[in-house]
């Protein structure tokens, strides 16, 4: 899948594939209101052969508790299919803080937009 999917009026998910790597932003809320159908959409939208997943969150409003129990099992489910997942979040976004208070870092990698680099950056994150 390629670009825009609309899941409710919370959120919506944008999807990109280039060079192996399949960027997905989440822009909006995620809660437990929408975080099983984003779920869904996200693992039907990563292609087979591809080899990192980064999922963006810089246009994250909002993400509770679901968010962050969407994105371990989304880690999960893709180790299994071969797939490494990133997530990229700006330092001192309060989506972040939420991420580290949960301490998803030990679990999924956890990168600034500027620590993407070149991968992210080539992929449009900001």
């Amino acid at each position: 899948m390629e670009g825009r999917q609309s899941l409710n009026e919370l959120a919506r998910i944008e999807a990109e594939l280039r060079e192996g790597r399949f960027l997905l932003r989440i822009v909006g809320e995620v809660d437990i209101s929408n975080a099983h159908a984003l779920a869904e959409a996200i693992e039907n939208a990563v292609p087979n052969d591809t080899t990192t997943v980064l999922v963006d969150l810089a246009q994250t409003t909002y993400l509770d508790s679901a968010g962050v129990q969407l994105l371990i099992q989304l880690s999960e489910r893709l180790k299994a299919r071969r797939h490494e997942l990133r997530v990229v979040v700006p330092e001192g976004a309060p989506v972040r803080a939420v991420l580290e208070l949960a301490g998803l870092a030990k679990v999924i990698p956890l990168e600034s937009p500027r620590d993407a680099g070149d991968q992210a950056g080539s992929l449009g994150v900001p």
